[in-house]
C-alpha cells in the first residue's frame, strides 16, 4: 500500500480502524445537568457570567432542538426557548470532569492527544496486539459506560473509529448524541453519499464555494476528486493534497503546530466604564496573559491590543519591541503603551490583549544584568506565593477587585491554558 506522502493519487487506506475519537455531548451543559439534577431534561445554556450581554458558550440538547446556538445572546436565545435557563461557568466542575475523561483514556493507550477541552483522540496503533485485543467497538462501549460509572449517569459520549484523526472525528459526528460509529475503506462511500459538504470538519462556506466553483458538490465528489484538481485549483496550496490523503484514510493531521499568540480578552460588564475601570481590567488581562507565558516557558517581542467600541468602531494597535519579556509588569507596561492612544470618542465594550513573536524562555538562565536577573528572581518568587497561597495573592494594585469581575474563561479549541487551570485548581 502506498504511503500518503509518496503519491498524489492514493487509492482508500485499507489498514484496520485504529484510530478512535471521542467527543462528551455538549459538555459544559452536561455537567451542569450532572451536577444539578433539577436541571436534567430541561434547556439549559452556559455562560461565562451573567449579564445583559451574556453569551450561550454551551447548550444541552434540549435547549439544541429549540435553536438555541452557541454564540446567541441570552436575549436571542430565550426568544426561541423561553424556558431557557442560563447558568454560570463553573471551572472546578470542568477541571475535574476533563481530568476524569483524560485518565479513562490513558488506560487504554499511551498516545493520547486531547484536542479541545471535551474531545480528544485514543491511537491505538502498535498497541492492539500487546495491551487491547479487543474490537475498538467493544472497548468504545466500556469506555461509555466507565464514563458514567466514574462520572455520573447523565454523562454521555460519541465516539468515532476509523483509520485517520479526520474519519475518526466524522464518524463520532454521524449520531448525535451518544454515538459509537466506525468508518472503514468497506463503508466510506456509503456514508459519505449520505452528507453534505460542510457536515465534513474543516468544510465550512468558504470552502464550500471553492469546492462549487470546481464542480465539487457533494462529498463523494470531493472524494473522486484528483489531487491535482484540489491543490491546483480549488485550495491553490498543499491543502489540496492534504485533503486527497485526509478523505481516503491517510493520516496528516497529526502534527501538533506551535503556539503563535498568547492572549486574553474579555466584554466588559459595564456599558460606560471608566478610565480607572477600563485600566483595572487591562491590568488584570494583562496579568493573566503574562502567567500563561510563563506556563508555557515562552517568552514574548510583541504586544497586540484591541478594543471593541459600543458604537460598533474597532480599534487595534501593535508594537514589537528589541527585547524580550515575561513578567506581569513588563506586559502591563508595554500594553499600556498601546493603551494610551486609543481613541477616546466612544465608551469601551470589548478589550483585549495578546502576546506574539514567542520564542523560548531565558528565566531559567542567568544574566549578566543585575536588573534582568531581579526580575526573573521577583517575578518566581510572586509565582511561588500565589501557587501556594491562591491566585491574585499578590498582585497589582490596579487588578485589585477585576478578579472577582472577570471570570475565569474557559478556552475552547485548546487544552494548553486548561491545563494550567487544571496544575492550580
Amino acid at each position: 500500500m502506498p504511503h500518503p506522502q509518496s503519491s498524489l493519487h492514493l487509492p482508500v487506506n485499507c489498514a484496520s480502524a485504529e484510530v478512535m475519537h471521542i467527543d462528551l455531548n455538549s459538555c459544559f451543559a452536561m455537567v451542569e445537568q450532572q451536577a444539578r439534577p433539577l436541571l436534567r431534561g430541561r434547556p439549559v445554556g452556559v455562560t461565562n457570567r451573567k449579564t445583559a450581554n451574556a453569551c450561550v458558550v454551551a447548550a444541552s440538547y434540549e435547549a439544541k432542538n429549540l435553536g438555541v446556538k452557541v454564540g446567541m445572546t441570552f436575549s436571542e436565545a430565550t426568544s426561541l426557548a423561553p424556558g431557557l435557563i442560563l447558568v454560570e461557568t463553573d471551572p472546578p466542575k470542568y477541571h475535574w470532569v476533563y481530568q476524569k475523561l483524560v485518565e479513562i483514556m490513558r488506560s487504554y493507550s499511551p498516545n493520547v492527544t486531547m484536542k479541545s477541552i471535551d474531545e480528544g483522540v485514543v491511537d491505538f496503533s502498535g498497541t492492539i496486539e500487546h495491551i487491547n485485543r479487543r474490537p475498538l467497538p467493544e472497548i468504545g462501549s466500556e469506555i461509555k459506560a466507565r464514563l458514567k460509572d466514574e462520572v455520573g449517569t447523565w454523562m454521555s459520549c460519541n465516539i468515532g473509529i476509523a483509520p485517520n484523526r479526520f474519519l475518526a472525528k466524522l464518524a463520532a459526528s454521524l449520531h448525535k448524541p451518544d454515538g459509537l460509529d466506525t468508518i472503514n475503506h468497506k463503508n466510506l462511500r456509503q456514508i459519505l453519499s449520505t452528507l453534505e459538504l460542510t457536515d465534513l470538519s474543516g468544510i465550512a462556506e468558504r470552502n464550500q464555494a471553492r469546492l462549487n466553483s470546481a464542480g465539487i458538490y457533494t462529498p463523494l465528489q470531493f472524494l473522486d476528486a484528483s489531487a491535482e484538481l484540489l491543490k491546483r485549483r480549488v485550495f491553490k496550496s498543499v491543502c489540496g493534497e492534504d485533503w486527497h490523503h485526509r478523505l481516503r484514510g491517510w493520516e496528516v493531521d497529526s502534527q501538533e503546530w506551535a503556539t503563535k499568540s498568547i492572549g486574553r480578552q474579555y466584554v466588559l460588564e459595564d456599558r460606560q466604564p471608566s478610565e480607572e475601570v477600563l485600566r483595572s481590567r487591562l491590568s488584570y488581562l494583562c496579568e493573566t496573559t503574562a502567567m500563561k507565558l510563563r506556563y508555557k516557558c515562552m517568552s514574548a517581542r510583541g504586544i497586540f491590543l484591541y478594543i471593541r467600541y459600543a458604537n460598533g468602531d474597532y480599534w487595534y494597535d501593535r508594537k514589537k519591541f528589541k527585547s524580550n519579556f515575561f513578567s506581569n509588569a513588563e506586559v502591563y507596561r508595554r500594553a499600556t503603551l498601546l493603551f494610551n492612544r486609543r481613541p477616546l470618542d466612544a465608551y469601551a465594550l470589548e478589550i483585549g490583549v495578546s502576546c506574539y513573536g514567542l520564542e523560548p524562555s531565558s528565566m531559567n538562565q542567568v544574566s549578566l544584568l543585575d536588573e534582568v536577573n531581579k526580575e526573573v528572581w521577583l517575578t518566581e518568587a510572586v509565582d511561588r506565593i500565589n501557587s501556594q497561597f491562591g491566585e491574585f495573592t499578590v498582585t497589582h494594585a490596579s487588578s485589585l477587585g477585576s478578579e472577582a469581575v472577570v471570570k475565569q474563561k474557559i478556552p475552547f479549541g485548546s487544552t494548553r491554558y486548561f491545563e494550567l487551570l487544571c496544575s492550580r485548581a
